[in-house]
Parts: structure tokens; C-alpha cells; sequence
């Protein structure tokens, strides 16, 4: 891959018609525009996103995908790591702080009952001395 006029070694991830995806060197990752030059094939294309060491490219010209497929699947080519997905889906396991969240809900839930009962005794006391002043004016108006 050249971009910025410095070469340097980049691996495509994901390939399609119109863009593909590459893990390079952050360097090689700076510049706008890239040339990938893959067997026999020159791809120019546009870097649109960046993150860490990974790049999407749009590419100014369609990309012959089943050609390149073809001459990549030679043996000198063929990748050395597989990677392979998780057998269990990680958002279906249990989380190790699970406990600790049901428990803030409970002290949550207990702190605003106790928050609710002051507030409803505290209204009650309210009352209670507003109609007791009422009712003592009352009795007295009245002779007893």
C-alpha cells in the first residue's frame, strides 16, 4: 500500500465492489488517498473512516473482486491466522458485576421508601396541626 509517497505492508479484511476494508500501520493510514497494489491489481481508493489500524477505503474505480479472490487463493497467499468467532454469544453469559447491580437497586428502592414515608408522615403532620388550630378556634367560638 502507498499513501503519502511511503510504501508499506497492508492486509485486506473486506472486499466489495466499491470499497474494501485493510489493516495497516497507523502511518500508512494518515493520508486521503492510497494505492493498494495487490498481485497484479492496483486498486486507488479514498480512506472514508479510520480507527486504530484499520481503514474503510472507497475506491475510485469498481474493484474486479472475483479476480483478485482468484489470485489470492494461491498458496503463497492464503492467510496463516484463522480467526474464529466465539462459540457462545458473550451478550448471553452473565456479567460479573450482576450482583453488585441488583444490589444498588435494592438499597436504591429502599432509600426512596424511606425518603416517601418521611415525606407522607411529614404531610400528615401538616394537616393534623392545621386542622387542630381550626378546630381549637371552633370549640372556643363555641363555649367549650
Amino acid at each position: 500500500m502507498r499513501a503519502g509517497g511511503s510504501w508499506s505492508n497492508a492486509t485486506i479484511l473486506n472486499l466489495s465492489s466499491r470499497g474494501l476494508m485493510v489493516d495497516a500501520t497507523a502511518g500508512a493510514l494518515q493520508a486521503d488517498k492510497v494505492e493498494l497494489w495487490h498481485g497484479e491489481y492496483l486498486i486507488v481508493a479514498t480512506v472514508i473512516w479510520r480507527r486504530a489500524m484499520r481503514a474503510g477505503l472507497l475506491a475510485d474505480d469498481p474493484i474486479a473482486v472475483d479476480s483478485i479472490m482468484a489470485w489470492s487463493q494461491t498458496a503463497s497467499l492464503q492467510r496463516t491466522r484463522v480467526l474464529r468467532w466465539p462459540q457462545a454469544d458473550r451478550r448471553r453469559r452473565p456479567r460479573a458485576g450482576d450482583d453488585s447491580q441488583v444490589q444498588a437497586r435494592a438499597f436504591e428502592f429502599g432509600s426512596m421508601t424511606v425518603i416517601a414515608a418521611f415525606l407522607a408522615m411529614s404531610a400528615f403532620a401538616m394537616i393534623e396541626q392545621a386542622f387542630v388550630t381550626r378546630l381549637h378556634f371552633v370549640n372556643v367560638a363555641l363555649g367549650g
